[in-house]
């Protein structure tokens, strides 16, 4: 059923409830903004409740989620079966439309123009375009990279025994970014190492299935982080809101303060010492001390205290 872009709520009482009576279901296609931002938020919050209550992925989606999140479980001993989940957007496309530095190397540059060109044609040269990668880190529009997810956690106390899940696509030169993430989390998972691969091979080439088979293990974890804005995290932050009893976890980082601690000269000079494999041409972090991460984020430090891990 085709409906108005932000109908008001007496639009769906008058013309999609007699179809849903006379139906029993009905189908609205396309679904987003299809509610006014004017409906009163206890509308919306129902809405958002009947729409997650009846999300339901094919058959063997649901499977190997629930087993995939069965292993987590499992493999979460250390921390009573608990386990924290992380959207970490880190992939090719995603470091090129942002235009933010990284390496900052001769490669990465030509890697980024070539993604940029080849996602966008020609919109990043236009005439009168300015890119600016530091105003746009100043400003918070960076993806966080996985070294500085792994720092951020660290820093609110989450210690090497805590179970981490990382969905994701495929991140961008892994072997380099994803090093240092597991060197502070050793039993950091993904659906790849969680799964085999005869498990994926269904999936492969289907990315909104593998998407599926993320968001269910995230949706059932102890916490939830996200790390840039996009459809996944918000509606898992959402659909979060409904389990155990409105108290699921979920962390949003503030990027515009994490830069300033990430420049801190002290913080840059503690991790170049402890995790040298992190640094690069463009960037020198380093270790935080806990207590500038906590001062600078008591909301993000408020949530450890309140978490059983």
């Amino acid at each position: 059923m085709r409906t108005k872009a932000f109908s008001s709520q007496s639009y769906y009482l008058e013309k999609v409830l007699p179809k849903l009576l006379e139906l029993g279901a009905v189908r609205i296609a396309p679904f987003s903004n299809r509610l006014a931002n004017s409906v009163p938020s206890n509308i919306n919050a129902l809405r958002c409740l009947a729409n997650y209550e009846a999300l339901r992925f094919s058959e063997p989606i649901r499977i190997l989620a629930d087993n995939m999140v069965d292993r987590m479980i499992k493999k979460s001993a250390l921390t009573g079966g608990k386990y924290m989940s992380v959207h970490l957007r880190f992939e090719e496309d995603m470091v090129a439309f942002s235009c933010c530095i990284y390496d900052g190397d001769w490669k990465e540059n030509i890697a980024m123009e070539n993604a940029r060109e080849r996602g966008w044609r020609g919109k990043f040269r236009r005439p009168g375009r300015v890119i600016n990668p530091e105003a746009n880190r100043r400003n918070g529009r960076c993806p966080l990279a996985p070294i500085e997810v792994g720092m951020m956690l660290r820093g609110m106390g989450f210690d090497n025994t805590t179970s981490l899940y990382v969905a994701s696509g495929k991140i961008y030169n892994a072997e380099k970014y994803m090093t240092p993430l597991r060197e502070l989390f050793p039993l950091l998972q993904t659906k790849e190492t969680i799964t085999s691969p005869e498990e994926l091979a269904q999936f492969k080439g289907h990315s909104s299935r593998l998407a599926a088979l993320d968001y269910t293990v995230c949706l059932r974890s102890e916490a939830f982080v996200m790390t840039q804005g996009s459809n996944f995290p918000h509606f898992l932050m959402g659909h979060r809101r409904y389990l155990y009893g409105g108290h699921a976890k979920t962390i949003t980082p503030d990027k515009q303060k994490m830069v300033l601690l990430f420049d801190n000269p002290d913080i840059r000079s503690a991790l170049s010492d402890c995790y040298p494999t992190c640094l690069s041409a463009r960037r020198s972090w380093r270790r935080p001390e806990f207590r500038h991460v906590k001062s600078g984020y008591r909301h993000l430090a408020s949530f450890h205290l309140d978490s059983q891990f």
